[in-house]
């Protein structure tokens, strides 16, 4: 369980995150929320499909870093993410964004107990004088960009499901040593449905920059493969070295 609080100097200069990634770090997660805003880079690497949340019945955009829940194949050797990008939420770990008083100000937020903050292994959050390290700096950055991306997002996912331009996918998966299993419970963008969208949606869209996330997503399906074919790698190594 976690347990967040408010990251200042006072209470947490003696803090430290280990900014690597590993299982052992909590990283093994088949899949982060990502954004609209990040899809052109998302999709050099990774499948974005859609999430639909059980509570809210909301869709979640998702890249897609396994094929199995617990799975994360993008963890390489030495604590090294295998990947040229990685997804915000994602960087921001074990970070989150707070908000406090009338004025709903933003602050930053720590996990205390998750498995990369540490009192002595990792990168320093404050110098000495109590100013925050250029680590602190960046990671504050990267959870005001998550802030602006949450407002552009609830609009994209709400046209989109709106039109309802998503349908339920199942992929067939058989590794090259004849293993075989699907991918389930995942959404896609309906290529058809996009298209037959009608001028004024399609100006729409255009105005409030949700074409070019939507034919991002489309063309990142075809990571799909690429992840089938990097766990049938893993496992074949895996199997030589048992």
């Amino acid at each position: 369980m976690a347990n967040t609080v408010l990251l200042t100097a006072d209470k947490h200069k003696h803090l430290k995150v280990k900014a690597r990634y590993s299982s052992a770090l909590g990283d093994n997660v088949m899949w982060s929320p990502t954004y609209p805003a990040e899809f052109r880079s998302v999709q050099a690497d990774y499948p974005i499909l859609f999430h639909k949340d059980a509570n809210s019945e909301k869709f979640i955009p998702a890249a897609l870093f396994g094929l199995e829940q617990g799975e994360n194949l993008f963890l390489g050797e030495s604590e090294q993410w295998d990947a040229a990008y990685i997804p915000l939420m994602m960087q921001r770990i074990p970070f989150s964004i707070g908000l406090y008083g009338e004025e709903k100000k933003r602050l930053v937020n720590i996990d205390l107990d998750h498995p990369k903050v540490s009192d002595s292994d990792g990168v320093a959050l404050f110098e000495e004088h109590g100013a925050p390290t250029e680590y602190l700096e960046r990671v504050s950055g990267m959870l005001e960009a998550i802030h602006v991306w949450v407002e552009h997002n609830d609009k994209f996912m709400a046209a989109v499901s709106e039109l309802n331009l998503l349908e339920p996918v199942t992929v067939d998966i058989t590794l090259e040593n004849g293993t075989q299993g699907q991918l389930m419970g995942f959404y896609a963008v309906n290529e058809d449905k996009l298209k037959l969208l009608d001028a004024t949606d399609f100006h729409t869209f255009f105005e409030q920059d949700f074409l070019e996330p939507l034919y991002m997503a489309i063309a990142s399906v075809a990571n799909i493969r690429k992840l089938i074919n990097r766990k049938s790698k893993l496992t074949t190594k895996a199997s030589l070295a048992s």
